[in-house]
């Protein structure tokens, strides 16, 4: 894929992020399952969005923008993984948030502070609402001689996917040296750029691997994720070439998107005190959680090795804890 050479593209992550078995995990569950440390990127407390960004913010200093806008939760990731790139890349970043879950000076938003960012809550249920208020104070800064970029909710467009391509490729190049033979990489899906990223990455780089999506929010993700895919493929001057089975979305909600399931607790816990990882309650957390319960009713019977995507968010456990 020449053309991923020619899109604009900033080094913000430490790259390859590490991969390697989960010895006790896997002992305790029968099944080679494997971590890929992404957040281990080097920003911040690291995540999946940076992968994303690393595009997403290249073209919006390839288009002359100073100021860059997104959204999300109250503790959303992305959104302080974007004040933290924005910033270091001397870019001013404005967080119009949705006044939901832990509004408190707590988790992600004393970092969303620490980098800089202007956060701004807003009481809608609607992310519509939030970018047309993104509009109205871009229209504002323009009068002023500013330009500004916007990102939607988690980095999740066709360029953002990009990033989660480039994953698969690396760790395509890690395998050989463990002597691994995927069949699924598993991550969790909240707004859908990540796992579309892997999707076509798996059909490029490691056509015989499934990817899984762990869905910890209620969106169809089941349409979102390959339409996603497909735009990141066209960016790339490739396609999407399908077969059955190569991609599918469980769903691991619980109660609702941000709120986490006292059910999943005992799993965040044994993969601390067994591997020494965090996960969140609400995201990675969920997914890892979800993955486990699907292994442990044999949905992965008769398959080889698992990847799972570790996509941070470990903030979330100083706003939060566990349910």
């Amino acid at each position: 894929m020449s053309e991923l050479k020619t899109l604009p593209h900033v080094a913000l992550g430490v790259y390859p992020t590490p991969l390697y078995k989960l010895e006790n995990i896997s002992a305790k569950y029968g099944r080679n399952i494997w971590v890929k440390r992404d957040d281990l990127c080097g920003v911040a407390l690291g995540g999946n969005k940076v992968r994303k960004l690393e595009y997403l913010l290249a073209e919006a200093k390839a288009q002359g923008c100073d100021t860059v806008f997104t959204t999300g939760g109250a503790q959303s990731n992305h959104a302080m993984l974007t004040a933290a790139c924005a910033a270091r890349l001397g870019m001013k970043c404005i967080l119009i948030l949705k006044k939901r879950g832990v509004t408190e000076h707590l988790g992600n938003l004393i970092l969303d502070d620490i980098y800089g960012a202007d956060v701004r809550f807003m009481d809608t249920d609607s992310y519509g609402d939030i970018y047309d208020e993104m509009d109205r104070v871009d229209a504002e800064l323009a009068k002023a001689g500013h330009k500004s970029f916007h990102i939607p909710v988690g980095g999740s467009t066709p360029l953002g996917a990009v990033g989660y391509t480039n994953c698969v490729r690396e760790i395509k190049e890690q395998l050989p040296r463990h002597g691994a033979e995927v069949s699924h990489i598993v991550s969790a899906t909240g707004s859908g750029g990540t796992t579309a990223g892997l999707l076509l990455g798996a059909r490029v780089y490691l056509p015989h691997t499934k990817v899984t999506g762990m869905g910890v929010d209620t969106d169809p993700f089941e349409d979102i994720v390959p339409d996603l895919a497909a735009g990141a493929a066209e960016l790339l001057g490739t396609s999407l070439d399908r077969v059955p089975g190569d991609f599918r979305m469980v769903y691991h909600v619980g109660q609702g998107y941000a709120i986490p399931n006292p059910e999943d607790t005992p799993y965040i816990e044994e993969l601390a005190r067994l591997e020494g990882i965090l996960l969140d309650p609400v995201y990675t957390g969920k997914a890892w959680a979800g993955m486990l319960k699907l292994l442990q009713n044999g949905d992965f019977d008769g398959e080889g090795d698992l990847v799972f995507v570790h996509t941070g968010g470990a903030a979330a456990l100083f706003a939060m804890g566990l349910a």
